[in-house]
């Protein structure tokens, strides 16, 4: 039974700057939600309401977006906006949420291990806080129902063309079925060519708490950082580990192409916006 999440959210955000020198990357809003929100929901979705933020320097405003605003609440009330009265209580009591800071910039393994305090000695579900899943059945959900059949940390994976292996943490192993795959290899950003599959780690991780450990065992590697890549290696020559293929859609946030179609992406399924919306865009495209 999974009954914790981890969402590391410190980083720096640099690809969004100027944006990001005030305000968290995992702020920025698709269209009305700001991207940690819908982190938090799918964890929520996944019946996980105890949940941990790793935060850092200048992210104030995830803590402040899910505690209560007791003089918005009033405003609203006076104007008799039910409706938005309602949403922001929801969004103060959807899970109980808690947050500590990482005090340097060492990277996601680092990160994670600010966790282990919290986490003690239960498997936990990590969902990276710039990463949106767009899903039928929550991905986290996904990874949990894994982890209940083979008993193992399960890591999410989706399929990326051979040509950007090079880009993200890459797994390779045997296949047990359609969607998972017992683990023998993962390497953190392989070179084109050297990659074991074309399998490329998706911001979703249910782990056990053997975790801590292996970060506390591993070297500094690619940028300086802890990357939790390595960690999972180091974990690997102890328990094994699984990939699941998710099903669904990943939406990085991470970089300004990708937040960009995200927000078309999801402004078109939005019945406010969907017909003038589409409508727009194919008035632009047409000139």
């Amino acid at each position: 039974m999974i009954r914790k999440a981890v969402i590391p959210a410190a980083g720096l955000g640099t690809r969004f700057l100027p944006a990001t020198k005030s305000m968290p990357k995992e702020m920025l809003p698709i269209i009305d939600i700001p991207t940690i929100q819908y982190v938090v929901q799918e964890a929520v979705d996944s019946g996980i309401e105890d949940i941990l933020i790793i935060s850092g320097k200048g992210k104030r405003a995830i803590e402040d977006h899910f505690d209560r605003n007791f003089e918005l609440e009033a405003r609203l009330e006076e104007k008799e906006d039910q409706a938005w009265h309602t949403e922001m209580r929801r969004l103060a009591d959807m899970a109980n949420i808690h947050f500590v800071r990482q005090k340097e910039a060492n990277g996601l393994g680092d990160a994670i291990y600010y966790a282990r305090h919290h986490v003690g000695d239960e498997p936990f579900a990590v969902l990276l806080g710039d990463t949106i899943m767009d899903s039928v059945i929550p991905v986290t959900q996904q990874l949990m129902d894994t982890y209940e059949q083979y008993g193992g940390s399960v890591i999410a994976v989706e399929e990326v063309p051979n040509d950007k292996v090079n880009r993200y943490g890459i797994v390779g192993g045997t296949s047990l079925s359609d969607t998972i795959m017992e683990l023998s290899t993962l390497i953190e950003k392989p070179a084109l060519g050297t990659a074991p599959s074309n399998l490329a780690i998706a911001g979703r991780y249910i782990l056990t708490p053997d975790i801590f450990q292996c970060i506390e065992q591993t070297p500094k590697g690619k940028g300086g950082e802890i990357q939790l890549t390595d960690s999972m290696l180091l974990l690997l020559r102890r328990e094994n580990i699984y990939a699941h293929r998710i099903e669904g859609q990943r939406h990085d946030i991470g970089n300004k192409l990708d937040f960009l179609k995200t927000t078309v992406e999801f402004a078109l399924k939005r019945k406010e916006f969907a017909e003038p919306f589409r409508k727009f865009l194919e008035e632009i495209l047409a000139k």
